[in-house]
């Protein structure tokens, strides 16, 4: 009986939840907490995104909480609209690396011979190039958008997604009742998506955490550096960019959208980690 198959799994999910570790339910909170935060973003924030309210770098106060940015933005409301922004376009550009990098791979795993030739050297090609240096190349070529940016993002974590799947899934294809499915005539779509991916699902679960972890801070990182979500948009790492001149007058706004994304990568591993132990029991029983 397959992972995804048995009724049970929604039943011990919720019973292992109880039972889990301090720390799993933590980051189960901190993720529920940003997720609510996305969604309700503009009841939340007290004045507009893009929405100029005072005089530049006002100190925190009753009227601004976290204070204003480099020109007079309340910072609570960027960091309110951040969330939305960031995890948005993180979750859309790693739900399309996965979708690409899992079809590949499984491909690859289940057709063998020349397509598994063919699309793990153009894999090797692309990997080939460092990332950050290959995803700032591509968006001084083809610009700086949005859609652009999820897509040039999205191709290229697919590779890591690629190997990853058909690492597993190679695995499972040599395996008894996948021969047996060939044997009866089923076709490989039916035996990608009903043998091979419901034995493989608890990694990719696991590795979908994480790519959406290395997504975010690829974002910000490219926001930091003026390459990534473009203003007028809140973004945690244009945020940091914007206010970083007032570290050296020992203020620690600047720290805060910082803090917001080391917050959620830590989080997110706290979960992966402990789905990784319980999924690894349930197949045990």
């Amino acid at each position: 009986m397959t992972f995804l198959h048995s009724p049970r799994v929604i039943r011990t999910g919720v019973s292992k939840f109880k039972s889990a570790p301090l720390s799993a339910k933590f980051g189960i909170s901190i993720i529920i907490l940003y997720m609510l935060t996305a969604l309700f973003a503009p009841h939340l924030a007290p004045y507009g995104e893009a929405e100029i309210v005072a005089t530049p770098f006002e100190p925190w106060s009753a009227q601004f909480w976290l204070g204003t940015d480099n020109l007079g933005r309340d910072m609570f409301t960027r960091l309110v609209f951040g969330a939305r922004n960031t995890l948005g376009i993180a979750l859309v550009t790693t739900v399309l690396a996965f979708s690409l990098g899992c079809s590949a791979g499984l491909a690859a795993a289940t057709f063998g011979g020349w397509t598994d030739q063919l699309l793990s050297r153009l894999v090797d090609v692309l990997m080939s190039i460092p990332q950050l240096i290959f995803a700032l190349l591509l968006l001084s070529i083809f610009g700086t958008s949005i859609p652009t940016l999820i897509v040039v993002i999205a191709v290229l974590d697919s590779t890591r997604v690629f190997r990853l799947t058909r690492a597993v899934a190679i695995n499972v294809a040599v395996l008894d009742y996948v021969e047996a499915a060939r044997l009866r005539g089923e076709g490989p779509i039916w035996i990608m998506t009903r043998e091979i991916l419901p034995n493989i699902a608890p990694t990719l679960i696991a590795e979908f955490g994480l790519r959406f972890c290395f997504v975010f801070l690829l974002i910000s990182g490219l926001s930091f550096l003026g390459l990534g979500i473009q203003p007028p948009t809140a973004d945690w790492g244009s945020m940091v960019r914007d206010s970083a001149t007032l570290i050296t007058y020992g203020d620690v706004t600047p720290l805060l959208p910082a803090g917001a994304i080391a917050l959620l990568a830590v989080a997110i591993n706290l979960v992966v980690d402990w789905f990784l132990h319980w999924a690894s029991g349930l197949k045990e029983d």
